[in-house]
């Protein structure tokens, strides 16, 4: 969950004012929501392969997973082309010469894309002890801040409450959708279920413990950077957590946390690029994608699928380094977090769906929780906007005419 996004995130909040932290609230509230329905369908469905896409496949059919199988993947390759710029971009305080040429730059970044890529061609194991190491450099120094921070707070910072043009709701509509963008991966977990010891409890497990302690993380952090750093400062920060832990460390602030940076973002594109190879996997064993995304090599890892998926992502990352296809690599980026929130939506129901049947009451609070989830993600979705929502749409009605064609050479 924790890359690249949380070091801009309190920056782009700023506009909003104060109420950016009910946001967070709101987004934190939810994301436990939807941990919930991911942490009961692991002990429902445990030592599948696929997460979202194998719940929704169970309850719903072939057709609903493969839209949810479709949009993941693609939501993936296009956010690791876009960890692998922000990484290059940390590195850059470190590596003057990256922000100088354009062509060592998009060296670096193919070179971590395929760097992590070998990784993944590895045993499940080694995979997980770079994850790990990782997520303990990277959390640290963010909670030190959050920490350290709520002895600087200037609780003026958060008035007035809202300064934006929108009204109340509006306001904290937006910045839950924005922060939420933020709790994106709570659901791998079960992705890999299959290749999980003791599944049914492990997944529940490291999807709700993982989930709290990266609110933990984001709240203490973000509370402390927006009570720091005045707001019509903060707004047009580009390095706001390198600005508050100016306070704490002096001069050698902005490569502390560059260096925290550069360590999220790979333990992001590491832990991404697992994902991008088991997702498509998972529906190939199942006929709804190419046969040649469930090849495995010796060490049981999809390394045709994640080499594909590498491919594209390179090839984002290379016109992301064209100047005048940044604006729409980023608007594509907005529309890769919104195909994310659908297999949540798919999942919430497919929750639901499954406790509905057992019983055919609705007395289990669990079922009442995916209620709730369903809920706010069609919230989230209406915070995206109207336009992003009908280019979501889209994107999914590109993927039909494959859909088609799979089906008609596995019927025949």
């Amino acid at each position: 969950m924790i890359g690249s996004g949380i070091f801009l995130l309190p920056a782009s909040l700023a506009v909003y004012g104060g109420i950016g932290m009910i946001g967070w609230v709101c987004s934190a509230a939810g994301a436990i929501l939807i941990a919930y329905v991911y942490g009961a369908l692991g002990k429902i469905t445990p030592d599948t392969l696929g997460g979202p896409y194998i719940y929704t496949r169970i309850s719903f059919g072939d057709f609903p997973a493969y839209l949810v199988a479709w949009g993941y993947w693609v939501a993936i390759w296009a956010t690791n082309a876009a960890i692998a710029v922000a990484l290059v971009g940390y590195l850059e305080v470190f590596f003057p010469v990256l922000g100088e040429s354009p062509v060592i730059a998009i060296l670096t970044g193919l070179g971590f894309i395929w760097f992590f890529t070998y990784i993944n061609s590895k045993p499940l194991k080694t995979v997980a002890s770079i994850q790990m190491i990782t997520t303990i450099l990277k959390v640290l120094p963010i909670l030190a801040i959050g920490i350290f921070g709520l002895f600087y707070i200037n609780w003026e910072n958060f008035i007035p409450l809202n300064r934006s043009d929108t009204t109340t709701f509006g306001a904290i509509t937006a910045t839950a959708t924005l922060t939420l963008f933020a709790f994106l991966g709570m659901e791998s977990a079960g992705i890999v279920s299959s290749e999980t010891k003791d599944a049914a409890t492990t997944v529940s497990k490291a999807t709700m413990g993982g989930t709290l302690i990266t609110i933990v993380v984001y709240l203490s952090s973000s509370l402390a950077i927006m009570g720091i750093i005045p707001p019509e400062v903060l707004k047009n920060s580009n390095a706001p957590f390198a600005d508050a832990a100016h306070l704490f460390w002096g001069g050698s602030a902005q490569y502390i946390v560059a260096a925290c940076a550069v360590i999220a973002t790979m333990g992001a594109l590491n832990g991404w690029i697992l994902m991008q190879g088991r997702i498509p996997m998972a529906a190939a064993l199942d006929g709804l994608f190419p046969k040649v995304f469930g090849k495995q090599n010796k060490n049981g890892s999809p390394i045709i699928g994640i080499i594909l998926s590498s491919i594209l992502a390179s090839i984002l990352m290379l016109l992301n380094f064209s100047q005048s296809l940044v604006d729409a690599f980023t608007f594509m980026m907005t529309l890769s977090t919104l195909s994310v929130i659908v297999p949540y939506l798919f999942s919430a129901a497919s929750l639901g769906f499954i406790l509905y049947n057992r019983n055919k009451k609705f007395t289990n609070p669990l079922l009442w929780i995916s209620v709730l989830a369903f809920l706010f993600c069609i919230w989230i979705i209406m915070g995206c906007g109207f336009e992003v929502v009908i280019y979501g749409l889209i994107l999914f009605l590109v993927s039909l005419p494959f859909y088609f064609v799979l089906k008609r050479k596995n019927n025949g």
